[in-house]
């Protein structure tokens, strides 16, 4: 009864510390003070997070007195804590009764809960034939190594450990590791998407970490800003898009802009999304297209992805009788794509310095009106400059200098 009041005395006691400075402002601090306070506050919630493992560990009798798995499982309820997150935490409290020096150091202050976690984590494991002498070498060495990696950096250590304490073996097991990681990773591959019915798609993912890699590059880079204007690099309001909101765009336009003679075929035809519009629907301004999914879109949108993007448009005649099932034309061929970049140097909009990498290539004539695909018929524009381009809401003028601009109708 009185360890448990001394914890809870604890408790206590912190909790007034931490009253009697709440009312602070550390904003009027001094620079040197709050890198002292930062510091001095991380040290001790390590040495809180040590105190609270020791009695998570300790505290198999409170599940079992509850009807629960262990105590994790109470706290979490308990806590209003996520089960997963206590769990972790049991599993880690549980490692440290094993690793006295980890538990020691967290302790201390010395060290952080994650770096614990990773250290702990690497040593169990190392294989079974490894001797208890090697295991304590690895311990040692990465709480050592602590004093400059964080967490995610011994995590990566620990996976080559061996190959600092036990060479001969390490390079078998780092090759174990890896080999085990490919395998779950490809075994765990997924991907589901969900149209909301409001015009959005939602969607999740998992990937190897490879694979995760080469989309985020190829993501970032098309979200280079220096692709882009100030005025694509902002919302409405004028404030700098976030960079997930950026990345979005640019899966967007990564999607839309695939080429689509690379595009994988099924039964001889290419995966490509097929929109049907009418002729009188394809000329018009306030008009829809239905996509072969069953979806709809706006004639306007339908006729900028057609420009460059890999749909078909399957244009119909009043009995309903294909007229038109995509030319072959259609697509501007990318020695076209460099003579319009050399001509062009850019986006054509007045004002707008998109280098010619970061734009799409428009017909001046629509390609829906039978626009031939050449380069006099051809114009680089910014993925702005070109929604604006078939936005019924704007008017483009073509000045004699080849540059464009927008006017909004009336």
């Amino acid at each position: 009864m009185e360890a448990v009041n001394a914890y809870v005395a604890c408790a206590d006691d912190i909790a007034a510390a931490i009253k009697g400075v709440a009312h602070l402002e550390p904003m009027f601090l001094a620079t040197a003070d709050k890198e002292a306070a930062l510091l001095a506050l991380a040290e001790a919630r390590s040495r809180l997070d040590a105190l609270a493992l020791r009695v998570l560990a300790a505290s198999d009798d409170v599940g079992e007195a509850h009807g629960l798995k262990d105590a994790a499982a109470w706290l979490a309820v308990k806590s209003r804590s996520t089960r997963r997150a206590t769990r972790a935490d049991l599993a880690l409290a549980r490692a440290l009764e094993q690793h006295g020096e980890v538990a020691d150091a967290l302790a201390s202050g010395v060290l952080r809960t994650e770096q614990a976690r990773s250290i702990v984590g690497a040593v169990d494991a190392l294989p079974r034939s490894v001797t208890t002498q090697t295991r304590e070498l690895a311990r040692d060495t990465m709480l050592g190594l602590a004093a400059h990696h964080d967490a995610h950096d011994l995590r990566q250590i620990g996976k080559r450990i061996l190959d600092v304490v036990a060479p001969e073996v390490g390079e078998c097991h780092e090759a174990r590791l890896l080999a085990e990681e490919e395998a779950r990773a490809a075994a765990t591959v997924e991907l589901s998407l969900v149209d909301d019915g409001e015009g959005r798609c939602r969607g999740r993912f998992t990937v190897p970490s490879h694979v995760g890699a080469m989309l985020r590059r190829h993501l970032l880079a098309l979200a280079n800003p220096a692709r882009h204007t100030p005025e694509e690099l902002t919302d409405e309001g004028g404030a700098w898009k976030p960079l997930d909101r950026r990345l979005g765009e640019a899966f967007v336009e990564y999607v839309e802009r695939y080429p689509v003679d690379h595009t994988p075929q099924t039964a001889g035809v290419n995966a490509t999304v097929v929109v049907t519009m009418t002729l009188e629907q394809l000329m018009g301004e306030h008009a829809t297209a239905l996509l072969d999914d069953g979806s709809r879109m706006s004639a306007g949108e339908a006729r900028r992805l057609a420009c460059e993007a890999g749909i078909i448009p399957a244009v119909l005649g009043t009995a309903s009788q294909p007229l038109d099932l995509g030319r072959t034309a259609r697509l501007f061929t990318k020695a076209q794509r460099v003579a319009l970049g050399l001509r062009d140097r850019g986006c054509t909009a007045r004002g707008c310095d998109t280098t010619a990498s970061g734009c799409h290539a428009h017909h001046d004539a629509p390609w829906s009106r039978r626009g031939l695909t050449d380069l006099t018929n051809g114009r680089l524009l910014c993925p702005r400059h070109h929604r604006l381009a078939h936005d019924a809401r704007y008017e483009m003028e073509v000045h004699a200098d080849n540059s464009v601009t927008y006017v909004r109708r009336r």
